[in-house]
């Protein structure tokens, strides 16, 4: 029985460190990368099958945006800051330690969802209001967001339970539930909002109901037994500091998506002057950003329990190696899927809706952003490369900018001067500037990187 007992960690921890690096990654990253198309392909049913019923409900869709990224962020923060120690405390073979940070980590996400959720259906008029809702969004978009809230609990808590397993080096475990969850959500869209007449409210039950069952299939893979590190409320640390390290070190996370929200909500109102079809295609636009830099943002999910791990066993030629790896093949993978979308940008957001203003605004927007999303790796790949090894100070840093710090003043002020060509703009521009930043950080860094011990 000891030896069985030992047998698998010792395996992963060969596996972790002795693959080769590009092999390790694309292994890692493609369940991650299938993970991310299912989780960006339901959010875009939701987008389909609501926008057929009105342009103010698909612009709804695009104001709820906003709430699904706050839950997003706080659920990243517990999930990227308790799985970069536990994929170090594997790398050093400190299991029992590891159990510590992922109980801390996922039962302070379920307590903050079920936090947001009340508050939130409290609010819920202001909160619309807030993320840019018109007066005649609103109707649509408080239905929608009532359902999301009811799921907040378990929103945040998948997205700890799925990191923890991809810090693990299982993601085809974690692409399990979230592909389930997933396919569920895109059968049941139809049924609610159509056969059952509930229209954008059923387009919520369906997220809501998916987002249950996906967080159910998750936790079984931790009740069964099928990770080294462990959930159970014993575990949950007593001291503050462990809490803090994962706060800290999930800081990156929660500014980076919770400034998402933000600047979906300065978005939005930024649009809002241009009526509801430029928010209801500038979400479309959005939506279908999203999906193709999924490619990339899951192949960089894959080299984050790489980095952390190596990082932790000392091997630090394959952090470095990782890193110059995962940059390149993302911003290829991108720049190929682009080229496709900017060819066909009309007929893509004419899958939506079939006016001739949302199709125009829609088209230009997306034909910009393909241009430069190819950019958008280098800031990725060097913030989950900091945040992985525990660096969390560069990383807070970086992850402001794109969304926040460039993206934000970019939105507020190029209106002023190109009307909607500005908000079209604001977007492509923020990825350049984001990646001139951010590249220079990780060459300094990988070149003083210590000798592998």
């Amino acid at each position: 029985m000891k030896l069985s007992a030992h047998a698998e960690p010792d395996s992963q921890y060969r596996k972790m460190t002795e693959t080769p690096v590009e092999k390790l990654i694309i292994t890692l990253g493609i369940p991650t990368t299938i993970s991310m198309l299912i989780t960006n392909i339901y959010n875009m049913a939701d987008s389909y099958f609501v926008s057929k019923l009105s342009i103010s409900a698909g612009g709804a869709i695009s104001i709820v945006f906003g709430v699904m990224a706050i839950l997003q962020a706080f659920g990243f923060m517990y999930g990227h800051g308790s799985g970069s120690h536990i994929s170090r405390l594997l790398g050093s073979k400190q299991v029992e330690r590891a159990s510590t940070y992922a109980s801390t980590g996922f039962f302070s996400a379920v307590l903050t969802g079920c936090v947001i959720m009340i508050v939130g259906l409290v609010f819920i008029k202001p909160f619309m209001y807030l993320l840019g809702s018109t007066d005649t969004i609103l109707p649509y978009a408080v239905d929608y967001c009532a359902m999301i809230l009811l799921a907040a609990p378990v929103m945040t808590g998948s997205c700890v339970l799925n990191n923890i397993l991809r810090y693990e080096g299982k993601a085809a475990l974690a692409m399990i539930g979230l592909t389930s969850g997933g396919l569920i959500n895109i059968a049941l869209d139809p049924f609610f909002i159509f056969v059952c007449k509930l229209g954008i409210r059923g387009a919520g039950i369906a997220t809501a109901l998916s987002q249950y069952i996906s967080f159910g299939i998750l936790l079984s893979i931790f009740i069964l037994g099928k990770t080294q590190s462990k959930l159970s409320l014993k575990l949950i640390a007593k001291s503050p500091k462990i809490f803090g390290d994962i706060i800290v070190t999930g800081l990156p996370s929660l500014a980076r998506q919770g400034l998402n929200s933000v600047s979906t909500m300065v978005l939005n109102t930024q649009t809002k002057p241009f009526g509801d079809a430029a928010i209801a295609a500038m979400g479309y636009v959005g939506r279908t950003s999203n999906l193709i830099f999924s490619v990339g943002l899951g192949i960089g999910q894959g080299f984050q329990p790489v980095a952390g791990f190596n990082y932790g066993a000392k091997k630090y030629s394959r952090v470095k190696r990782g890193s110059w790896f995962t940059l390149l093949f993302s911003a290829v993978m991108l720049g190929t899927i682009s080229a496709g979308c900017f060819a066909f940008a009309p007929q893509i957001i004419s899958i939506f809706r079939k006016e001739a203003e949302v199709i125009q605004i829609g088209s230009e927007a997306l034909r910009l952003q393909c241009m430069f999303l190819c950019f958008q790796p280098v800031t990725v790949v060097v913030t989950m490369l900091f945040q992985s090894i525990g660096k969390s100070v560069p990383a807070l840093i970086l992850s402001c900018l794109q969304s926040g710090f460039v993206f934000i003043p970019l939105c507020l002020i190029l209106p002023k001067f190109l009307d909607i060509k500005g908000i079209e703009l604001s977007q492509p521009i923020a990825y350049l500037v984001t990646a001139l930043i951010s590249l220079p950080f990780m060459i300094v860094f990988l070149k003083h990187m210590p000798k592998d011990e």
